[in-house]
């Protein structure tokens, strides 16, 4: 090898040897400015608040300020493809939801949103079941008598929800399929306003997310017939899960997930998982979290991409079974 050719290869080596070293320094300070978790909805949701009480107890220990941004519409989908489209370098983050990620890219054609492919998981920050609850001047008091109520009027009876593609209208939908049901869904601006008509009798029922109905629930203006959840909730240890009331399978929850755009270092993955985790084990959050119904379990960066590969390929299912069309 003549002598240019090896101070060519000892150049190469040493520039690798320097990008290397700088790539490990950068990832190794990090964070050395604030970091941003956007938000797909509007601030006071059920998304927002747990970025905020996770981003809180971030900021005491990462150094750096943890901010939260809310950059609403088309069900999430606009904050998402502004946070794929961010430098993969910490920095810009998205709290994602089973709307966001798992229904409405298969709901709305137009997106060029795929969450499986631009965005890897940090950690799951909170797991919400939903409830099957019914009016009081309903006779159901079961599960099976919401079905057999169905059952007696094909199409007829309604159910609400705060919007179409969101997890209270999903989980109905899922709830006719594995019931072998056919109900008549009716789509509110929101899942205040579906609850104020079922607790008025406009409707007769709903599924309705735990940390949005328990209080009516305890305050007697509803009654819980069936969780959604694979367990039963703490919140309401009395009421059976659906699969315990004669739907074996039946599973559906509102979840939020931190991610990261695709490509992010593991080494910063890892790092916000664990400072998830230790927000996650203080009493205080804790005790937010048992108010609010929802629970959080432990998860791995690995953990949260699978899981959330899992929703896309159960939810796309099921809207194609049903043929649920939104408007383009």
């Amino acid at each position: 090898m003549t002598r240019s050719r090896i101070a060519i290869a000892l150049a190469g080596g040493l520039a690798l040897a320097f990008a290397a070293t700088g790539g490990l320094t950068q990832t190794a300070k990090y964070p050395d400015k604030p970091v941003k978790i956007v938000i797909g909805f509007s601030a006071g949701g059920g998304t927002d608040v747990v970025a905020r009480i996770l981003a809180l107890k971030m900021s005491e220990t990462l150094g750096q300020t943890v901010l939260v941004e809310n950059r609403t519409g088309a069900s999430g989908m606009i904050a998402g493809e502004m946070v794929a489209k961010s430098a993969p370098d910490g920095y810009t983050l998205m709290m994602g939801t089973q709307t966001t990620f798992a229904v409405a890219p298969t709901l709305y054609k137009k997106t060029t949103l795929d969450p499986a492919r631009d965005f890897s998981g940090i950690a799951m920050s909170a797991v919400s079941p939903l409830v099957l609850v019914v009016n009081p001047s309903v006779p159901a008091k079961s599960v099976q008598d919401v079905i057999a109520m169905a059952k007696a009027k094909p199409g007829q009876v309604n159910y609400g929800s705060g919007g179409l593609g969101t997890t209270p209208h999903m989980s109905g939908e899922l709830f006719q399929a594995i019931a072998g049901i056919k109900l008549s869904h009716i789509a509110y601006r929101g899942e205040a306003p579906a609850i104020n008509d079922l607790i008025g009798g406009q409707i007769p029922f709903m599924f309705a997310n735990l940390s949005a109905i328990v209080g009516n629930v305890r305050a007697g203006q509803v009654r819980a017939v069936g969780v959604t959840s694979a367990k039963r909730a703490a919140a309401l240890p009395d009421v059976p899960t659906l699969a315990e009331s004669g739907l074996p399978g039946f599973e559906a929850a509102t979840w939020f997930a931190l991610v990261a755009p695709a490509g992010t270092p593991q080494e910063i993955r890892t790092r916000l998982n664990a400072e998830i985790k230790r927000a996650l084990a203080l009493p205080d959050v804790k005790q937010r979290y048992a108010a609010l119904g929802m629970t959080a379990e432990d998860s791995t960066p690995a953990s949260v991409d699978a899981y959330i590969k899992s929703e896309i390929a159960k939810w796309t299912k099921v809207i194609k079974d049903a043929d649920i069309k939104a408007p383009q």
